[in-house]
Formats: C-alpha cells, sequence, structure tokens
C-alpha cells in the first residue's frame, strides 16, 4: 500500500493510541500522518498525553476510518524513531493554525511497523 497517496486522497477521522511506561493506555482524534519520504509517518504533537507517553513508550497504534459509509480504512503499528520542535519542516507541515500553543508542539516520526486492514485480522507488511 502506497500510504503517502493514501492519506494525500483519503478524508476521514483518525485515532492513535499509546501507552506509558506502565501500560496505562491513551486513545486520541489525530490527524492523516504527514508521509514523508523515507516512508516514516509523522505527527504533530502538542504536549499531552499522548507526547508524554511516548517518552516512556516509543510504540503507537494509528487507526483510520475513512468518511463514508461502511467501515474502509487502515490500523498501523507504529514506532518512534525521532522528534524535533520548532523546525521549518514542522511550520511547513501545519495544516491549520493552532491557537496559543504553537511552540509547545513537536513533530513526531514513526517507523511503520505493520499496515492492517481497518476490519479484520490482515497480515499484510509494510511496503
Amino acid at each position: 500500500m502506497d500510504l503517502k497517496e493514501y492519506f494525500e486522497k483519503v478524508k476521514g477521522i483518525g485515532v492513535i493510541a499509546t501507552a506509558d511506561s506502565q501500560g496505562n493506555v491513551n486513545a486520541a482524534i489525530f490527524s492523516r500522518p504527514h508521509v514523508m519520504e523515507d516512508g516514516t509517518v509523522a505527527f504533530i504533537m502538542p504536549e499531552r498525553l499522548t507526547y508524554h507517553n511516548l517518552q516512556s513508550n516509543p510504540h503507537a497504534a494509528y487507526l483510520f476510518k475513512e468518511d463514508g459509509e461502511g467501515w474502509k480504512g487502515v490500523r498501523l503499528h507504529l514506532k518512534k524513531v525521532k522528534e524535533e520542535k520548532d523546525t521549518e519542516l514542522l511550520r511547513s507541515l501545519k495544516r491549520r493554525r493552532y491557537e496559543g500553543d504553537e511552540e509547545g508542539r513537536h513533530l513526531v516520526f514513526f517507523q511503520v511497523e505493520k499496515v492492517l486492514p481497518l476490519i479484520g485480522p490482515g497480515d499484510e507488511k509494510k511496503d
């Protein structure tokens, strides 16, 4: 699956799930990821629970449900590989303006470890 093409063309709603080092889980609504040239995906994150969980546990899951009827979409199994703060790349990727806390945002990059369909077991591996 070409994730860059998919996320550029398909609209929907996404949820990212993380857990801290003790296994306490959090889920939060997130925009579509930015798919980078090297195949990583990146999310712009405020300094909230999702971001803090990733400081002690680099693993996350992202569920994306496509707009429309039915249950079409993808699940991504992710591992954080790096992050940056207050960079030109972060500013260039913003899809909307943030009110009040622009400086508290991070661009967090993930390696895609597995891509699964939204429904069903699937076993599709990352391209």
